[in-house]
């Protein structure tokens, strides 16, 4: 049977070329997007992303094949990216803004609703022991394609928000969308049960009671939230580089993003074949050094305009290994009647923290260097806590 990920980069591709993670926020900047809105960004995308999935999570179950939700999450998707392009070009600072966020938002639940059932065709399709590296392989695929990409723009376009780097940010992104919901279509998927679904109230009864009786569900739980920040911290790292000048290095960023994945992704995911937990340590290690390095660079008076760059290479490796790290270790600590119920739970527990981290965003309006800060701190304390992570749900 086809493994529907393995060949698949064009969404991890479309992610860094138009996604909320660095190219979104960089674009509103500047395009004089008040920060708020910019450091908004990410919590949105995790909470429209997360929040909803208790409710689909039902829908999901209910269709013996699921490959078809991932393909209509995808289209949707695509047809976001291209009503931002019109707003971003057409519309002022900030009816631009409140237009690119609610339909980020649109963006997001649609983004939830795939990955629901891409976990599930995982792992109904995929053996354990190879799913770290699975996931790892789409993420160097599109990395090395980001890569190339990041450095057309820097050298053809100068790196800056023109209006031809708008279009070609967008408008390639819902290309690339349309593009993969069309590979996913022809995917070979046999059917899965069906039967076992629950409502959004019994699933929510069920995910207390999973997280009451599973210690390891808590810990896990509890690791996620204190890494979430360096999954979500790229919007605060655009805004710092642009207060320090770097703001025609949007190009050159994506690149060293990308080649973060490149080298990151291949260490992370045999790494988390093995020791997810581990992954999630150093992932928190290496975001917390990101912070303090960018920290570095904002206080610092003159610095040349690659070394911009540095942090958000470093900060691209974390949010790899945390990523990794969590799925792999979630997939395989859960046995099949729990994946789904810890799965959507879960996700739906760290939309709400999710939208808690526009607080830390909102710091940077008493001192800029608050915000990232903020991040390094949380993210030592993911890692230390990760350490401990058992090997299944239920162990201490």
């Amino acid at each position: 049977m086809r493994k529907p990920a393995r060949s698949r980069p064009g969404p991890k591709l479309a992610e860094q070329l138009a996604g909320p993670r660095l190219a979104l926020p960089w674009l509103l900047a500047a395009h004089g997007a008040p920060a708020v809105a910019v450091s908004a960004l990410m919590p949105i995308k995790q909470a429209a992303s997360l929040l909803p999935q208790l409710l689909m999570a039902g829908a999901v179950r209910a269709r013996p094949v699921r490959k078809w939700l991932w393909v209509a999450a995808g289209c949707t998707q695509a047809g976001s990216l291209i009503l931002m392009l019109a707003a971003v070009l057409t519309l002022p600072p900030v009816a631009m803004a409140a237009s690119v966020l609610a339909l980020l938002a649109l963006f997001s639940g649609a983004s939830g609703l795939a990955s629901l059932a891409f976990q599930d065709v995982i792992a109904k399709t995929v053996g354990k022991g190879v799913r770290g590296n699975l996931l790892a392989n789409r993420a160097m695929a599109g990395g090395l394609l980001a890569f190339g990409a990041g450095l057309l723009m820097q050298f053809a376009l100068d790196g800056a928000a023109t209006t031809w780097l708008v279009v070609a940010l967008l408008g390639g992104g819902a290309l690339l969308w349309l593009a993969a919901a069309a590979s996913l279509a022809l995917t070979v998927e046999a059917p899965g049960a069906t039967d076992g679904g629950r409502n959004p109230i019994d699933e929510t009864r069920a995910g207390i009671a999973l997280v009451r009786s599973a210690p390891g569900y808590r810990r896990y739980l509890a690791t996620r939230f204190l890494l979430l920040p360096v999954e979500l911290a790229a919007p605060l790292f655009v805004l710092a580089a642009q207060d320090a000048g770097g703001g025609a290095l949007l190009g050159l960023i994506l690149a060293a993003m990308a080649l973060a994945d490149i080298f990151s992704s291949r260490l992370w995911g045999d790494m988390a074949d093995r020791a997810p937990g581990r992954v999630l340590a150093l992932a928190g290690a290496a975001g917390a050094a990101a912070a303090v390095g960018m920290l570095l660079l904002v206080a610092a008076a003159q610095t040349p305009d690659w070394l911009h760059a540095m942090p958000f290479a470093l900060l691209g490796v974390a949010e790899s290994g945390v990523r990794l790290g969590r799925k792999t270790w979630l997939v395989d600590a859960c046995g099949d009647g729990e994946r789904a119920t810890a799965v959507a739970f879960g996700n739906t527990l760290t939309g709400i923290a999710a939208l808690l981290f526009v607080a830390i965003g909102a710091l940077g309006m008493a001192s800029g260097a608050a915000p990232l800060a903020a991040v390094a701190l949380l993210a030592v304390l993911g890692g230390v806590l990760a350490l401990r992570l058992p090997a299944t749900l239920g162990t201490r």
